[in-house]
Protein backbone atom coordinates (compact mmCIF):
# COMPACT_ATOMS: atom_id res chain seq x y z
CA UNK A 1 0.00 0.00 0.00
CA UNK A 2 2.31 2.57 1.41
CA UNK A 3 6.01 2.45 1.97
CA UNK A 4 7.24 4.74 4.82
CA UNK A 5 10.74 4.57 4.72
CA UNK A 6 13.15 3.97 8.00
CA UNK A 7 14.24 7.31 8.19
CA UNK A 8 10.33 8.49 8.51
CA UNK A 9 9.55 5.79 10.71
CA UNK A 10 11.95 6.88 13.29
CA UNK A 11 10.90 10.88 12.60
CA UNK A 12 7.19 9.67 12.85
CA UNK A 13 8.72 7.62 16.27
CA UNK A 14 10.07 10.36 17.56
CA UNK A 15 6.70 12.61 16.93
CA UNK A 16 4.54 10.39 18.60
CA UNK A 17 6.79 9.72 21.55
CA UNK A 18 6.36 13.59 22.37
CA UNK A 19 3.09 13.47 22.80
CA UNK A 20 1.04 12.98 26.31
CA UNK A 21 -1.35 10.00 25.42
CA UNK A 22 1.22 7.35 24.72
CA UNK A 23 -1.22 5.08 22.48
CA UNK A 24 -1.02 8.07 19.53
CA UNK A 25 -0.87 6.88 16.26
CA UNK A 26 -1.04 8.56 12.85
CA UNK A 27 -3.53 8.53 10.09
CA UNK A 28 -3.02 8.43 6.74
CA UNK A 29 -5.69 9.56 4.25
CA UNK A 30 -6.17 11.47 1.20
CA UNK A 31 -8.76 14.34 0.93
CA UNK A 32 -10.82 14.38 -2.08
CA UNK A 33 -9.26 11.31 -3.52
CA UNK A 34 -9.50 11.15 -7.83
CA UNK A 35 -9.40 15.19 -7.98
CA UNK A 36 -6.87 17.90 -9.04
CA UNK A 37 -7.04 18.50 -5.29
CA UNK A 38 -5.93 15.26 -4.10
CA UNK A 39 -3.76 16.23 -1.13
CA UNK A 40 -1.86 12.91 0.91
CA UNK A 41 -2.44 13.69 4.56
CA UNK A 42 -0.82 12.62 7.64
CA UNK A 43 -2.27 12.96 10.88
CA UNK A 44 -2.49 12.08 14.68
CA UNK A 45 -4.75 9.93 15.58
CA UNK A 46 -5.69 9.43 19.33
CA UNK A 47 -7.41 6.21 20.28
CA UNK A 48 -11.19 6.02 19.05
CA UNK A 49 -10.97 8.63 16.47
CA UNK A 50 -9.66 5.75 13.43
CA UNK A 51 -12.57 5.36 11.87
CA UNK A 52 -13.94 2.25 10.18
CA UNK A 53 -12.69 0.74 7.50
CA UNK A 54 -9.35 1.95 8.73
CA UNK A 55 -6.36 -0.65 8.45
CA UNK A 56 -3.87 -0.86 11.07
CA UNK A 57 -0.24 -1.60 10.73
CA UNK A 58 2.11 -2.23 13.32
CA UNK A 59 5.42 -0.34 12.52
CA UNK A 60 8.28 -0.13 15.02
CA UNK A 61 7.43 2.04 17.96
CA UNK A 62 4.42 3.27 16.68
CA UNK A 63 0.81 2.36 15.00
CA UNK A 64 -0.34 3.72 11.65
CA UNK A 65 -3.80 4.35 10.27
CA UNK A 66 -4.53 4.12 7.12
CA UNK A 67 -8.53 5.45 5.78
CA UNK A 68 -9.62 2.33 3.74
CA UNK A 69 -11.52 4.59 1.38
CA UNK A 70 -8.18 6.06 0.75
CA UNK A 71 -6.25 2.78 -0.20
CA UNK A 72 -6.45 2.38 -3.61
CA UNK A 73 -5.05 6.11 -3.94
CA UNK A 74 -2.01 5.21 -1.20
CA UNK A 75 -1.34 2.65 -3.57
CA UNK A 76 2.81 2.90 -4.42
CA UNK A 77 3.01 5.74 -2.15
CA UNK A 78 5.94 6.95 -0.31
CA UNK A 79 7.26 8.81 3.10
CA UNK A 80 10.05 9.83 3.80
CA UNK A 81 12.34 12.17 5.92
CA UNK A 82 15.28 13.88 4.47
CA UNK A 83 17.32 15.89 7.21
CA UNK A 84 18.71 19.30 5.67
CA UNK A 85 20.31 22.64 7.08
CA UNK A 86 16.59 23.67 8.73
CA UNK A 87 16.44 20.12 10.62
CA UNK A 88 14.92 18.02 7.86
CA UNK A 89 11.48 17.28 5.47
CA UNK A 90 8.54 14.56 5.98
CA UNK A 91 7.57 14.04 2.21
CA UNK A 92 5.11 12.19 1.33
CA UNK A 93 4.64 11.72 -2.59
CA UNK A 94 1.59 9.43 -3.46
CA UNK A 95 1.13 9.28 -7.34
CA UNK A 96 -2.04 8.19 -7.68
CA UNK A 97 -3.61 10.31 -5.14
CA UNK A 98 -4.88 12.44 -8.16
CA UNK A 99 -5.31 9.43 -10.79
CA UNK A 100 -8.79 8.18 -10.57
CA UNK A 101 -9.04 4.85 -9.97
CA UNK A 102 -12.95 4.65 -9.32
CA UNK A 103 -14.90 1.20 -10.54
CA UNK A 104 -18.82 0.97 -10.27
CA UNK A 105 -18.05 -0.64 -6.14
CA UNK A 106 -16.32 3.18 -5.12
CA UNK A 107 -17.84 5.16 -3.17
CA UNK A 108 -20.93 6.97 -4.67
CA UNK A 109 -18.93 10.59 -3.79
CA UNK A 110 -15.81 9.06 -5.43
CA UNK A 111 -17.57 8.50 -8.67
CA UNK A 112 -19.33 11.49 -8.73
CA UNK A 113 -16.23 13.52 -8.27
CA UNK A 114 -14.44 11.55 -11.20
CA UNK A 115 -17.37 12.51 -13.98
CA UNK A 116 -17.04 15.87 -12.24
CA UNK A 117 -13.37 16.54 -12.74
CA UNK A 118 -12.76 14.47 -16.23
CA UNK A 119 -15.83 15.15 -18.03
CA UNK A 120 -18.07 18.15 -16.98
CA UNK A 121 -14.87 20.62 -15.59
CA UNK A 122 -12.77 20.69 -19.22
CA UNK A 123 -16.13 21.80 -20.75
CA UNK A 124 -17.11 24.61 -18.15
CA UNK A 125 -13.37 25.70 -18.57
CA UNK A 126 -13.66 26.92 -21.53
CA UNK A 127 -15.94 29.78 -19.92
CA UNK A 128 -14.21 29.87 -16.79
CA UNK A 129 -16.37 28.01 -15.11
CA UNK A 130 -15.91 25.35 -12.44
CA UNK A 131 -18.37 22.83 -10.49
CA UNK A 132 -17.67 20.83 -7.24
CA UNK A 133 -19.56 18.47 -5.21
CA UNK A 134 -21.12 19.73 -1.79
CA UNK A 135 -22.53 16.31 -0.68
CA UNK A 136 -24.85 13.52 -1.07
CA UNK A 137 -27.91 13.74 0.61
CA UNK A 138 -29.91 10.87 1.72
CA UNK A 139 -32.15 10.96 -1.14
CA UNK A 140 -29.16 10.35 -3.30
CA UNK A 141 -29.17 13.62 -4.68
CA UNK A 142 -25.86 15.46 -5.40
CA UNK A 143 -25.31 18.61 -4.05
CA UNK A 144 -23.32 20.86 -6.03
CA UNK A 145 -21.72 24.39 -6.23
CA UNK A 146 -20.50 26.21 -8.80
CA UNK A 147 -17.81 28.11 -9.39
CA UNK A 148 -15.62 30.74 -11.20
CA UNK A 149 -17.63 31.77 -14.99
CA UNK A 150 -20.73 29.59 -13.81
CA UNK A 151 -21.35 31.75 -10.43
CA UNK A 152 -24.16 34.47 -11.37
CA UNK A 153 -24.57 33.23 -15.12
CA UNK A 154 -27.38 33.79 -16.60
CA UNK A 155 -26.90 30.19 -18.46
CA UNK A 156 -26.57 28.23 -15.49
CA UNK A 157 -29.47 26.80 -15.42
CA UNK A 158 -29.25 25.03 -18.99
CA UNK A 159 -25.87 24.14 -18.07
CA UNK A 160 -27.35 22.33 -14.80
CA UNK A 161 -29.87 20.26 -16.52
CA UNK A 162 -28.61 19.80 -19.85
CA UNK A 163 -24.91 19.04 -19.03
CA UNK A 164 -24.52 18.07 -15.97
CA UNK A 165 -27.49 16.49 -14.26
CA UNK A 166 -27.56 14.38 -17.59
CA UNK A 167 -24.13 13.54 -17.08
CA UNK A 168 -24.38 12.29 -14.26
CA UNK A 169 -27.51 10.55 -13.96
CA UNK A 170 -26.42 8.70 -16.90
CA UNK A 171 -22.73 7.92 -15.10
CA UNK A 172 -24.05 7.55 -11.52
CA UNK A 173 -27.40 5.25 -11.87
CA UNK A 174 -28.59 5.71 -8.39
CA UNK A 175 -28.62 9.47 -8.01
CA UNK A 176 -31.99 10.64 -7.87
CA UNK A 177 -31.27 14.17 -9.24
CA UNK A 178 -28.68 16.71 -8.61
CA UNK A 179 -29.21 20.11 -6.47
CA UNK A 180 -27.55 23.23 -7.23
CA UNK A 181 -26.15 25.29 -3.80
CA UNK A 182 -24.44 28.44 -5.26
CA UNK A 183 -25.26 32.04 -4.19
CA UNK A 184 -25.95 33.33 -7.91
CA UNK A 185 -26.38 36.66 -6.61
CA UNK A 186 -22.86 37.05 -7.00
CA UNK A 187 -21.96 37.79 -10.52
CA UNK A 188 -18.68 39.55 -10.94
CA UNK A 189 -16.99 36.88 -13.12
CA UNK A 190 -20.29 35.38 -14.93
CA UNK A 191 -19.49 34.21 -18.20
CA UNK A 192 -23.16 35.39 -19.14
CA UNK A 193 -24.83 38.58 -17.18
Amino acid sequence: MINISSSAQTYLQGLLAKQEDADVAIRIFVAQPGTPQAETCIAYCRPGEEQEGDIAVEYDGFRAWFEGRSEPYLEDAEVDYQEDQMGGQLTIKAPNARVPKVGPDAPIEDRINYVLYNEINPGLAAHGGVVSLVEVTAQNQAVLQFGGGCQGCSAVDITLKSSVEGTLLEQVPELSGVVDHTDHSITENAYYS
